[in-house]
């Protein structure tokens, strides 16, 4: 097949063969003919069986494997061999390519040349792995209704879904153990057949177990695997999930009437919701994640009601709002997908906020991007921040304490004036004064007020409780009497934390 620039253009000309599944006697006569033919030749890789007769043939080749050892993903490593191809086939104005089994299957870089209008194209058919697969498995794909899926995009590729499957690009160990660990619950004894160099000497049909699969053979790039069944389908539960919200936003009444607008109130909800349950966990009972979990969950509906929504109104799907939180994750831990050598989180955090600012230079204030309706406490926390950011900070904690003295002396004062609205104020002063201390402190405000407000509320109850033993109504109770109860719960839990 050729696609070109059309008729009166001379442009270059990418020649692209396929060398077989490994087998040199597979290797199309018309393959042998082009790679006689063309003398500027490039191959992906000597790593193949059959790379010898492209290599050794009169004037050699020049091979891609240089990028595969310093490209940092497999995505550029395609793309530096389409920039190659393209300025070689510039240069001579035709060039051949040669590619492992056959040009037509999985083969990201054809489909990457494919899309250019730079060049002219010709694929020669070629001999795939994918029939020595069905020979050695002694099957007809079509009527077992195989689904051919790439290894690296297991997850995504195979979600829904049970099988069958041929997994392709299992050449390491490391693929094989992610594809077997994206089924959280698969039956360690699901049947699963490892095909490994089809059609060489030393060819081996293993089967084995879903549980094993990463342990039983050395894989390397002639390697297969084929799943005639799963019990549980990859990602099954977010797939059922994912569908549930788009049934309920299409048949529930309520749901139906709902905007993202009107949805506002729920997410808010949830989000404390979920803060409660993280604060009731406990590490000796895990019982205590049952509400946790519960709660996650309805954190997640709200994200998968607000992507149905948008999705029946044609604007974007849950898919996008995966994919743009995963690239953004990527982009900002260079240090993780990057060759970015960190020492401390501190360094971690500073190249995240550059990032970010490049991600976003529209942002050139000192308080652009600054949430104005997040709570107070963590607005507080941002504007400081900020500011910090410019100098305009306290040295240490200390200096940061002697406001808080200052901003009550002024409370005191604004009181004793009866300005109700001064006093307000100096109020809202404090409370200000008093975040800059625990942001200087690395103390989160808000798990700090929390875990007050829960110490405040369970001495409450223990006052309570210890009236009703001495046969007293706590709400007749002097101040001096609650203050005595009071001391007296205070110094039990105190007690209790010591023991």
């Amino acid at each position: 097949m050729e696609r070109g620039l059309g008729q009166g253009r001379v442009t270059p000309h990418i020649v692209v063969v396929g060398l077989g599944p490994g087998d040199p006697q597979l290797i199309t006569t018309e393959t042998l003919s082009e790679i006689a033919r063309i003398p500027h030749r490039y191959i992906r890789t000597a790593q193949h069986p059959s790379a010898p007769l492209v290599l050794d043939a009169l004037g050699g080749a020049s091979t891609f494997d240089h990028h595969y050892d310093n490209a940092a993903s497999f995505d550029e490593v395609y793309d530096l061999i389409v920039a190659d191809l393209v300025q070689g086939a510039t240069q001579h104005g035709e060039v051949l390519y040669a590619v492992p089994g056959s040009p037509l299957v999985l083969e990201r870089t054809v489909q990457l040349l494919r899309t250019r209008t730079d060049i002219t194209l010709r694929i020669c058919s070629a001999v795939s792995f994918l029939d020595e697969a069905w020979r050695a498995l002694a099957i007809d794909p079509v009527e077992q209704h195989v689904q051919l899926i790439d290894g690296h995009q297991f997850v995504t590729a195979a979600a829904g879904k049970h099988g069958p499957f041929l997994i392709a690009h299992v050449h390491a160990n490391w693929v094989l153990s992610n594809v077997k660990l994206s089924i959280d619950d698969a039956q360690d004894d699901a049947s699963v057949v490892l095909l490994h160099h089809l059609g060489l000497p030393d060819e081996k049909i293993i089967e084995t177990t879903w549980s094993n699969i990463d342990k039983v053979i050395e894989a390397d790039h002639l390697t297969c695997m084929y799943v005639p069944h799963l019990s549980t389908s990859v990602g099954e539960e977010l797939v059922r999930f994912h569908e549930l919200a788009r049934t309920l936003r299409e048949q529930c009444p309520w749901d139906k009437e709902q905007t993202h607008h009107s949805l506002v109130r729920y997410l808010i909800e949830e989000t404390y919701e979920t803060v409660d349950a993280i604060s009731a966990l406990r590490i000796d009972d895990p019982t205590s994640d049952d509400a946790f979990i519960e709660e996650l969950g309805d954190l997640l509906y709200q994200i998968e009601f607000h992507a149905a929504i948008a999705e029946q109104e044609g604007r974007f799907t849950m898919g996008d709002v995966a994919r743009t939180v995963h690239d953004k994750l990527v982009s900002r831990h260079p240090h993780v997908f990057g060759d970015v050598v960190v020492s401390s989180v501190g360094e971690v955090l500073t190249n995240w906020e550059d990032i970010k600012s490049a991600e976003k230079p529209e942002r050139v204030g000192i308080f652009d991007g600054v949430v104005e309706g997040s709570p107070a406490l963590l607005f507080a926390v941002k504007v400081q921040e900020r500011a910090a950011r410019v100098g305009l900070d306290w040295a240490d904690a200390l200096g940061a304490l002697n406001k808080v003295v200052e901003e009550a002396d002024e409370i005191r004062q604004a009181v004793a004036q009866s300005d109700p609205e001064a006093t307000m104020s100096e109020v809202g002063d404090l409370f200000f004064a008093l975040v800059n201390v625990a942001r200087h402190l690395d103390i989160d405000p808000e798990s700090a007020l929390r875990g007050a407000i829960h110490k405040f509320r369970s001495r409450v109850l223990g006052v309570q409780e210890l009236s009703k033993q001495r046969g007293l109504e706590m709400a007749t109770l002097p101040l001096d009497t609650l203050d005595e109860l009071w001391e007296s719960v205070k110094a039990q839990t105190l007690s209790s934390v010591e023991t």
